[in-house]
């Protein structure tokens, strides 16, 4: 009940907001209000009409089972095809999938309630995984959708919109992607981010913004107060901005390694260019590198050996050659070649390669796109479709429910025209994108 009926004298709200209601500033911010759920657009008649009171009860709706009949299904573990296969999706899940004779019981159990899709000479694939993209609003994460990307990993986000979307995945099947959030970035000037949580206003002022141990263990914990599931930090600016050096140091092994240790069971994803920051970052202990253009063999030996991921965003970093500023531009040209050469190098070393865009907003690159840039940079198709699927889903500590259309795995598909073993450009443009059991998109 609002508070204007009541009493002002007898209703007095607490000095510092709640975590609930911070989430729910962040939910306005990212779209997620109200009556914009009720109609959205991607709900089957039998979700649209679920009794309000089970929702309320903590009982999210169950899209309708779907059949998609006839494709050839691809396993990228193992590389394996099946030929005119079948994969029967029921209540979120994955209930049967391989050739007819193994999921004719499964087929039968929901025939009458089932949708049927024809996937006769296309390829069907587990839902795409994008390890790298900020999506903040429901617009974003449609674009996301609809591009094949069902799960992704928040790049973070101004004001928590990530931990505030992440829900839906659950609550409104079809509406965003699975995701990992990571809230707001560890860095030295917060900007506007101050604004998110009362518990950040300690950092605003502060001369040289968040750079000592205890300020980014500090900034660190309140992330993950906040329900954060990663944290993304940097060693070095931004390429994407012409008046910052991307080859500068920003945070150290030692500030990094404050913010791993802060971090807890939280994984620490690190925005590094230079060689000598990603070799910071490494030491420090992160999860993962991101962009890494400048990575020495050396440090990529360290990754190796601790086990760390590489997610090169090999479609921000290109991207930059079209830029009409000429500094970004000029960067663009430079580092497309070094980032592929580090691409192959890693690969050949054994360093685990994961795709991520580096979208943001409604501006995204197809996680396809990231696929085709990684087999261009010198990977064989089924290692960068291992990148975008099984591999990504390791990162995402998700291997056991993403990546693959096994029976109990998440219900995300997408369906490709082409075949991505041998295309490089078969998953640029989808026929069927199918997350959480809900349709996001299909060709007519």
């Amino acid at each position: 009940m609002c508070l204007h009926d009541h009493d002002a004298s007898t209703e007095v709200p607490p000095t510092v907001p709640s975590r609930r209601h911070v989430l729910s500033v962040a939910g306005v911010l990212a779209g997620v209000a109200g009556s914009g759920l009720a109609g959205a657009g991607t709900a089957s008649a039998a979700m649209r009409t679920q009794d309000a009171r089970a929702r309320y009860r903590g009982e999210p709706p169950v899209p309708d089972p779907i059949v998609i009949d006839g494709g050839t299904l691809v396993d990228p573990l193992t590389g394996d095809v099946v030929e005119d296969g079948v994969v029967v999706l029921a209540r979120g899940r994955v209930l049967a999938s391989g050739t007819r004779d193994a999921t004719r019981r499964a087929v039968r159990s929901v025939q009458g309630s089932a949708r049927t899709i024809s996937a006769t000479g296309r390829w069907v694939l587990p839902g795409l995984v994008d390890a790298h993209v900020h999506v903040n609003a429901l617009a974003d994460a449609a674009a996301v959708l609809r591009a094949g990307a069902t799960t992704v990993r928040s790049g973070s986000s101004n004001f928590y919109q990530d931990v505030a979307l992440r829900p839906l995945a659950t609550w409104a099947p079809g509406r965003a992607p699975r995701m990992r959030a990571a809230g707001v970035f560890v860095s030295p000037d917060l900007g506007d981010t101050v604004l998110a949580d009362p518990d950040l206003a300690p950092l605003a002022g502060l001369r040289g913004g968040v750079r000592s141990a205890s300020d980014l263990r500090y900034l660190t914990r309140v992330n993950r107060s906040r329900g954060v599931d990663v944290v993304k930090t940097r060693a070095n600016p931004r390429a994407g901005l012409a008046e910052q050096d991307p080859t500068e140091l920003v945070y150290d092994r030692e500030q990094i390694a404050a913010v791993v240790s802060a971090a807890g069971p939280a994984d620490v994803l690190c925005h590094a260019y230079s060689e000598r920051g990603i070799d910071g970052a490494v030491r420090a202990g992160v999860r993962s590198i991101e962009h890494g253009v400048y990575v020495g063999e050396s440090t990529l030996e360290q990754m190796r050996r601790r086990g760390t991921y590489f997610t090169p965003t090999m479609a921000a970093v290109t991207g930059l050659s079209g830029s009409p500023d000429p500094v970004l531009a000029a960067r663009g040209r430079e580092y497309t070649p070094v980032l592929q050469a580090a691409v192959r190098a890693a690969h050949e070393r054994g360093v685990t390669v994961v795709a991520g865009t580096d979208s943001f907003g409604t501006d995204v690159d197809p996680i396809g796109t990231e696929f085709r840039l990684l087999v261009e940079a010198g990977l064989p198709h089924l290692a960068a479709l291992r990148a975008a699927t099984t591999n990504a889903a390791r990162l995402l500590r998700w291997s056991d429910r993403v990546g693959r259309l096994r029976q109990g795995f998440q219900a995300d598909v997408v369906v490709a025209d082409a075949d991505p073993l041998v295309d490089a450009t078969a998953l640029e443009q989808l026929s069927v994108v199918v997350a959480q059991g809900a349709v996001v998109r299909e060709a007519a």
